[in-house]
């Protein structure tokens, strides 16, 4: 059998790779508590029914605070089956499963989709719970019915508590029977620390790099690797029916280049959906603005607006700094709010109550 959560948490402590945080020690007995049950050997007999799984957990609490570090741990830890997903992508992948059963005449779209995802799986692990599509807050309810219902065990993290999900959404009413499941089914746990160890490791450190050069992508590859982990895959946002893809994402964090965001058609919907995803954004190759690529640098003026508002944390590599990005041409007046706004999104501050 696998250590436990706590025997590993304490043995990483102890050799200098993570710095012991109480409030990560007080949420580890509640993914021990399922780890343990899971292990529990199952009696089998003809007259004997299966033990209901253990109660899930929903560990929720601000940005940094260790939640997907903790939740990524405990997956390694498990002997049984087990996904870890970012719960936007998983979403993604039930729509798609779901619309495939629809257009196969199915008359229940749900029950199957969920039943491939149960039959693979004992614990599913979701990173960053946040519903603000319709088209998931209609469909999560049956789905999460028929997950727990298959004996699935759930595990995830958000920024929230359960009561704000789908805060203010459209037709909020028909969700609320999803919250009451997650607080029945689930543990609610905050982790209250008033330590951000995600803006620790970007605290005083440089975020705009000017000019985009072999100095500049090394020290990207090098935030990258710290924020990521080391590990990353890729997120497609669906807005309005459209696909928007984010070649490198983890953790919260995405890694796109300006051509990505700005070199498509995209609009202030594509950029307010990724705002309201990432929680920092490494942004390479801005190049020089101008005539040339007048549409390019209005896009890039309407996605700064968009991760200003949402307090993203932004990390740059540019052809200039942000005051001569633009220097000639129709906009060139009006990009000065934007290169205001990027100057003040390279403060240590910045993106701290995201």
């Amino acid at each position: 059998m696998s250590k436990s959560m706590a025997e590993v948490y304490a043995e990483r402590v102890a050799s200098g790779a993570l710095m012991q945080d109480d409030v990560q020690l007080a949420a580890i007995p509640q993914f021990d508590r399922i780890r343990d049950e899971l292990n529990q050997p199952v009696k089998r007999g003809f007259f004997r029914k299966a033990p209901p799984p253990p109660k899930g957990l929903y560990l929720w609490g601000g940005v940094g605070r260790g939640k997907s570090m903790l939740m990524d741990m405990f997956v390694e830890t498990l002997d049984v089956p087990a996904r870890r997903v970012h719960f936007h992508a998983f979403m993604q992948e039930i729509q798609s499963g779901v619309h495939a059963e629809r257009e196969k005449g199915t008359e229940d779209p749900i029950k199957p989709v969920a039943k491939a995802v149960s039959d693979a799986v004992k614990v599913l692990a979701f990173d960053e719970m946040q519903i603000t599509d319709i088209a998931d807050a209609m469909i999560v309810g049956r789905l999460f019915e028929q997950l727990f219902a298959a004996g699935c065990v759930v595990v995830t993290t958000s920024n929230r508590i359960p009561d704000d999900l789908y805060k203010d959404g459209l037709n909020r009413q028909l969700f609320l029977p999803f919250i009451a499941l997650l607080k029945e089914q689930m543990v609610v746990h905050e982790l209250v620390s008033a330590k951000d160890y995600r803006q620790d490791r970007l605290q005083g450190a440089q975020s705009y790099f000017s000019p985009a050069n072999e100095a500049s992508r090394a020290a990207i590859e090098s935030i990258w690797q710290d924020l990521s982990g080391g590990k990353e895959g890729t997120l497609t946002l669906t807005v309005k029916g459209r696909e928007v893809e984010l070649p490198r994402f983890a953790n919260g964090v995405a890694r796109v280049s300006f051509f990505d965001l700005c070199g498509k058609p995209l609009g202030p919907a594509d950029y307010l959906k990724l705002a309201e995803t990432v929680r920092v954004l490494i942004l390479e190759n801005v190049p020089q603005l101008g005539r040339s690529n007048f549409n390019e640098a209005k896009r890039f003026v309407t996605l700064i607006d968009a991760l200003y508002e949402a307090g993203t944390k932004l990390i740059v590599t540019a052809a200039a700094e942000p005051e001569f990005l633009y220097l000639e041409g129709t906009g060139a007046f009006e990009f000065e709010r934007t290169a205001s706004r990027l100057r003040e999104m390279q403060s240590e501050t910045w993106g701290n109550d995201a």
